[in-house]
C-alpha cells in the first residue's frame, strides 16, 4: 500500500508520537534514500530530518514531510512526553545516547510499525519488483551459455553483477550464490574458485534490484546425466514448489504452506532434508515481513504481498538442490 498517513501511523502504532530511524523505513515513507537521518511523525506534523548532504537532494517537502536540519530533531523532541520507535532497529547504545541527547522525551519500543505497511505493495511498488523479476529471470536465462569447463564460481557470480548492471538493474539484490558439485550441498554457499567439472550440478541463487525492490530466485543446472537419486530430489522439490504455489492467496497460513511443502517432500522420504524456510517476503528488502516456516508465529498473508517459495534438499557431502520463484498474493 501506498505510506500510511500520519494519523494513521500513529494509530497502529498506538502512541502520540513515532520516531523512525531505520534508512530503509525512511525510504518507505518519505521516497528518500539517506545514509543518517530520521522520521518524527506527531498529531501536529511529520518531518523528514536529514544533514546537510541530503537537505538538496531531498527537497523542501518529501512525499509530505517537511525537510529539517537533522540538529533539530532534539528540538523537536523536546516537546513530546512519549515517543514510539523501532524495536528492530533501535540499539543499546542508540537508546543510551538518545537518553542523553532526549532528556524530556521517554521512548517507547513498538514492533513492527513501519513493516506492517511495507507488507501490502502498491501498483507503483509492483510494477518495480515484476522489473527486478524480469531482470533476474534473464540473468538466469544466460548462465546455460557460461557453463563451460575451467569457468569458477566467483566468475559467474561476477558475470551476474555485470548482467545485472547492463540491464539496468540498481545492483544485485544480494551476493549471488554460485555452487558446483558437492559445494550445492550448503544452502548458503559462498561462491569459490572452484572450477566446473563435467557433470557437475549447478545451483544458482540471485536477485536484481530495480528502484529499490527486490527480486529472488534459485535455478538448478545440469551439466551431465542426471543421476537417478538427483532426478528423484528434482521431481519432490518441484512438486513441493508447485502445490505451495497453487495455495498461495490471502489469508493462507504461513503454517500451513509449510507444511503443505514438507507433506510433499515427505512422499518422497525427503523431508528431512529439507532444512530451511520455505519462503520469505520480498520488497525494498531481499528479506521482509512474514517467514514461511512452522518455527516462527503464525501469520496471514495479505493481498498483493510478495513472497518467495524456495523448497529444497540438501545431501552432506553430495548435492542439494533448490528451486525459487516470487509470488504475488491473490485476493
Amino acid at each position: 500500500m501506498r505510506p500510511p498517513s500520519s494519523r494513521f501511523l500513529l494509530r497502529h502504532a498506538k502512541t502520540s508520537a513515532f520516531l523512525v530511524t531505520d534508512l530503509v523505513n525512511i525510504r518507505y515513507l518519505t521516497g528518500r534514500e539517506v545514509s543518517a537521518g530520521a522520521v518524527l511523525v506527531t498529531p501536529r506534523f511529520a518531518r523528514l530530518f536529514v544533514d546537510q548532504r541530503y537537505r538538496e537532494g531531498a527537497g523542501v517537502r518529501a512525499a509530505g514531510y517537511t525537510v529539517c536540519p537533522l540538529d533539530d530533531l532534539a528540538q523537536a523532541l523536546s516537546s513530546v512526553a512519549v515517543c514510539g520507535c523501532e524495536a528492530e532497529s533501535v540499539t543499546l547504545a542508540q537508546k543510551d545516547r538518545w537518553r542523553k541527547s532526549f532528556r524530556s522525551t521517554r521512548l517507547l519500543p513498538k514492533h513492527g510499525v513501519i513493516g506492517h505497511f511495507r507488507r501490502t505493495k502498491d501498483p507503483e511498488e509492483l510494477r518495480r519488483f515484476r522489473r527486478a523479476q524480469r531482470i533476474t529471470r534473464e540473468l538466469l536465462a544466460r548462465v546455460p551459455s557460461v557453463l563451460r569447463g575451467g569457468v569458477t564460481e566467483r566468475e559467474i557470480a561476477e558475470k551476474l553483477r555485470v548482467w545485472a548492471s547492463g540491464l539496468h538493474a540498481d545492483h544485485l539484490a544480494f551476493d549471488p550464490i554460485v555452487a558446483f558439485g558437492p559445494h550445492t550441498s550448503r544452502p548458503h554457499h559462498h561462491p569459490t574458485t572452484r572450477a566446473l567439472k563435467p557433470g557437475d550440478l549447478v545451483q544458482i541463487d540471485v536477485g536484481a534490484r530495480f528502484k529499490g525492490y527486490c527480486a529472488d530466485q534459485s535455478a538448478v543446472f545440469f551439466t551431465g546425466r542426471k543421476t537417478p537419486q538427483q532426478e528423484h530430489a528434482l521431481t519432490a522439490v518441484r512438486e513441493a514448489k508447485e502445490a505451495a504455489e497453487r495455495a498461495v492467496r490471502s489469508g493462507v497460513s504461513t503454517h500451513a504452506l509449510d507444511r503443505l511443502a514438507r507433506s510433499v517432500l515427505q512422499k518422497y522420504d525427503m523431508e528431512e532434508y529439507f532444512v530451511h524456510s520455505l519462503g520469505h517476503g520480498v520488497g525494498l528488502e531481499i528479506h521482509e515481513g512474514v517467514t514461511l516456516s512452522q518455527k516462527r508465529p503464525a501469520e496471514k498473508l495479505l493481498a498483493s504481498e510478495i513472497v518467495t517459495i524456495e523448497p529444497g534438499v540438501y545431501f552432506p557431502g553430495k548435492f542439494g538442490m533448490r528451486l525459487e520463484d516470487e509470488i504475488i498474493v491473490r485476493d
